[in-house]
């Protein structure tokens, strides 16, 4: 399966708002911080919150690439990160090698959303296309996903539903790839009170 990315990204809607509500907070929060390491790596910070939120739940003891703890190297996958130092790491010196290793540092790849996309998904795993199913990592809490789950490295549960927020819903929501000008109000389901690029200033989707 290898989906269209820009075809889903221009129509999907946020079903479950909940459970953006704090982790976009939470980046917002923190965009400072995930400034500078955008500057040294040209990833977007966007980029960074949302595969923060994924990981570590926005736990800043916590490694960049898998969410295990800053006082040693990482143990799973990929394990032995970084490998230049010594533990314990800070996060931002731990975050600029999970961008490096995964070959992020490039800034041809954050030309459009559906390049950002893929490369977030490439950083979890492309695995969930071999399933046929989009992956959670990316489009839960949206009406592109249902349930199916890799509940550890390897092994795939179809029934397993994914109760973090997925990188899309939080990405629009801090309006990543909004063309200056234009209507920033992301797409919600019916219903939703939805926090808005205006830094947590909220209005009622009915």
């Amino acid at each position: 399966m290898i989906p269209d990315l820009k075809a889903l990204w221009d129509s999907f809607l946020i079903t479950d708002l909940e459970r953006f509500k704090q982790p976009v907070a939470a980046i917002l929060a923190a965009r400072d911080r995930y400034a500078a390491v955008a500057e040294t790596t040209g990833v977007p910070w966007q980029v960074i919150g949302v595969i923060h939120q994924r990981e570590c739940s926005g736990d800043f003891n916590c490694h960049l690439h898998n969410g295990d703890p800053l006082a040693a190297r990482t143990v799973d996958e990929p394990a032995g990160r970084p490998t230049a130092g010594n533990p314990p790491f800070t996060w931002d010196v731990s975050a600029v090698d999970a961008l490096s290793y995964d070959g992020f540092l490039h800034l041809d790849l954050w030309s459009d959303v559906p390049t950002a996309l893929y490369r977030i998904e490439r950083f979890n795993g492309l695995g969930y296309r071999s399933h046929n199913l989009l992956s959670p990592y990316i489009w839960a809490g949206t009406d592109r996903y249902t349930k199916g789950k890799y509940g550890s490295d390897g092994h795939f549960d179809p029934e397993l539903v994914d109760q973090q927020p997925g990188c899309a819903g939080m990405l629009r929501l801090l309006s990543f790839g909004v063309v200056p000008n234009a209507d920033p109000t992301p797409s919600v389901a019916p219903g939703g009170v939805v926090i808005t690029p205006e830094f947590g200033a909220q209005e009622t989707i009915s």
